[in-house]
């Protein structure tokens, strides 16, 4: 991560939560004057301390050192709102119905954007009985490939990886799905809406 934990941040979450300076020294264990040093610039806490301030803002030590507390407002979860998080070291996938805040291998993680396909993107969908069958045209090298098909529907999600070298195509059930999204490791995300009007 590029940035430390800043007085800033500590002084706006102490005074979202109607805590004194004291009443946070005292959930932490330090003193009064130590809070008040990180809330004016004169120091910074130290990293064994990261854990309990999180938790005393009930955020995640991601949050608390990017300065960006994640508010999900949306309780129940809606998949079609669904994005996606890959690590680009591991190309570890994680998959929320909500803002989500994240971090794999040290780097904060953002959702991707998807794109509609492109010409080095097709995809084709066919549909055999009630399941889609969907290929894409794409290489399967091992510096190039689709990592992930999902598709969503509005009460779940089906994903399958894949890996270089195998074939860029899966099966999933149709049941109500509305959103196919792919992911190519060099080119990012890419969306189909409504894949029945590019069905067979």
């Amino acid at each position: 991560m590029n940035q430390y934990v800043t007085g800033a941040i500590i002084k706006e979450l102490r005074e979202e939560k109607n805590l004194t300076q004291a009443e946070l020294a005292d959930k932490i264990g330090v003193s009064d004057k130590t809070i008040s040093k990180w809330e004016n610039g004169r120091g910074y806490p130290d990293i064994s301390l990261l854990e309990p301030i999180a938790a005393v803002f009930n955020i995640s030590i991601a949050e608390l050192i990017s300065g960006n507390a994640i508010t999900n407002m949306n309780v129940s979860a809606n998949m079609l709102r669904s994005k996606f998080y890959v690590c680009p070291v591991c190309g570890n996938v994680l998959h929320s119905t909500g803002e989500l805040s994240v971090s794999c291998h040290g780097i904060q993680l953002v959702p991707e954007i998807a794109e509609d396909a492109d010409e080095g993107h097709q995809i084709s969908i066919e549909r055999m009985e009630d399941e889609y069958y969907i290929q894409i045209k794409h290489d399967m090298k091992k510096n190039h490939y689709i990592s992930f098909v999902a598709a969503i529907s509005s009460d779940g999600i089906q994903m399958v990886k894949l890996y270089p070298e195998g074939n860029p195509e899966v099966r999933v059930k149709v049941r109500g799905v509305k959103q196919i999204f792919f992911y190519c490791n060099k080119d990012g995300l890419f969306c189909i809406n409504n894949p029945r009007k590019l069905t067979c």
